[in-house]
Order: C-alpha cells, then structure tokens, then sequence
C-alpha cells in the first residue's frame, strides 16, 4: 500500500492550495481516507476525513469553514482544497486510509509541507 501526498508550499495568509493524495494497492473493500497535520512541537491532528464509497464527509472545527476534502474514485486520488489559509495552519500534512469499520488509521503517506506566512 502506498499513499503519495502532494501539493504543499509556501503561500500567504489568505491564499489557497490544494493537497492531493493518490492511492495505491489499498485492498479494504470500503475504506476513509483522512488528512491529518502536525505542526512544529504539537501533536498530530485530524483535519478532513471522506468515506471513499459514499462521499461522506468529516472536518475538525478548526477548518470547516475554509476547508473541502474531495476524492476522485478513477484516478485513487483524494484531494484537500484549503482556502483562506491561515499561519496556524502551518504544519506537514499526512493522508491516512483506514478500513471503514476500523478507527485506526492503517496506513500513512510521506506528508507535506504547507508553510503560511503572515
């Protein structure tokens, strides 16, 4: 199983990127792909969560508003459009997949880096 996140940078406060995650050798039958963040001596964190077969979505508060987790079912690839961003949100961001009935997330990708500056 392997998980490859991309789409990170450097932006301003106030700008936006997408992260993207692309999928493969993931056997669970129905699984979630979440996105997580872990910023410089704290804690990692979940951001966004989505149901791969239903769309389902989840979100911490901190993002609701400004955050959209989407996937794309042909190309295994789940993407996480961040809009006005923030400095806080400053952090390396992972995706994760885990079996749907399961809370543990199984396995991780490489994150990257989002770097917002004031």
């Amino acid at each position: 199983v392997q998980l490859q996140a991309s789409g990170g940078g450097l932006v301003q406060a106030g700008d936006s990127l997408r992260l993207s995650c692309t999928a493969s050798g993931l056997t669970f039958s129905s699984f979630v792909m979440g996105w997580f963040r872990q910023a410089p001596g704290k804690e990692r964190e979940f951001v966004a969560a989505i149901g791969w077969s239903s769309g389902t979505t989840y979100y911490a508060d901190s993002v609701k508003a400004r955050f959209a987790i989407s996937r794309d079912k042909a190309k295994n690839t789940a993407y996480l459009q961040m809009n006005s961003l923030k400095p806080e949100d400053t952090a390396v961001y992972y995706c994760a997949a885990r079996p749907i009935r399961e809370y543990e997330y199984r396995h991780w990708g490489q994150g990257t880096q989002v770097t917002v500056s004031s």
